[in-house]
């Protein structure tokens, strides 16, 4: 499903999203679009992340490079990220299923290192994104087969009718805050997505998700592409509010933000 996508499945996809807050689409991207991705990848790691700043590539251990674990803006420092956010495959999905024009918003890069990558807290993609309507999608590009072993994604289904849930700080590099009311409601809930390199998974901004910690001796890599609803505008309030407290994390962490 690299190009075009077909439009009774489309509908069915939206319906089903609609419906759970989140989705997973088999071999979204096969062959040459997911080894060209995996190829610009490994470029973008070797020749522009050492000279990002730090707030633009995190590390389980800051001292080691093959600890990197999540990277963020790649759109704004790398040509082919900034393309392939804006290919009609993903953006025609993310305009189904928010029911609207969509706004490309950013490229990232999620990994759980062998034996180090730490739980990623419960939590909603919209409280980072403070938007008023809440409304955005995040696709949720496999690029290793991930299982329970080394941290598969984890989601509340049903979560994205709720509202945004109260979250509290945590101690996650990348994952500044976690839902403080997180319950056994949420657990009996969870939907867990087992998958293989190029299955993509996309959630509302709003769906409750998490990922357990690896403990394997294998890698959990990942390409996050987010889009904003074009009526989604963010506000400045709660913007101020989670910058403040990303700050305060960042410096308790030995992290300049600029």
């Amino acid at each position: 499903m690299s190009t075009a996508v077909d439009q009774q499945q489309l509908s069915d996809w939206t319906d089903a999203f609609a419906r759970d807050g989140h989705i997973c689409l088999p071999q979204f991207l096969v062959g040459d679009v997911l080894e060209e991705l995996q190829d610009n990848l490994d470029r973008y790691i070797r020749d522009v992340v050492p000279g990002l700043p730090a707030t633009h590539a995190f590390y389980e251990n800051r001292e080691d490079p093959a600890t990197l674990k999540q990277m963020q803006y790649m759109q704004d420092e790398d040509s082919f990220f900034a393309e392939l956010i804006r290919r009609d495959c993903f953006v025609d999905v993310a305009k189904s299923f928010l029911g609207e024009e969509v706004i490309t918003q950013g490229a990232e890069y999620f990994n759980k290192p062998p034996g180090l990558g730490k739980a990623t807290p419960p939590h909603q993609d919209g409280y980072y994104f403070c938007l008023v309507p809440n409304k955005a999608v995040t696709f949720w590009i496999a690029l290793d087969d991930i299982d329970e072993e080394n941290g598969c994604l984890r989601y509340v289904t049903g979560s994205h009718e709720g509202g945004v849930r109260p979250h509290g700080t945590s101690q996650v590099l990348g994952f500044s805050q976690g839902v403080q009311d997180w319950g056994p409601d949420d657990e009996a809930r969870e939907t867990k997505y087992l998958l293989h390199p190029g299955d993509v998974l996309v959630h509302h901004s709003l769906t409750v998700h998490r990922a357990d910690a690896n403990t394997s001796n294998r890698s959990r890599r990942a390409m996050g592409l987010v889009y904003f609803a074009d009526s989604a505008q963010v506000d400045p309030t709660l913007q101020q509010n989670y910058k403040d407290s990303l700050t305060n994390q960042h410096a308790g962490m030995g992290i300049a933000t600029t």
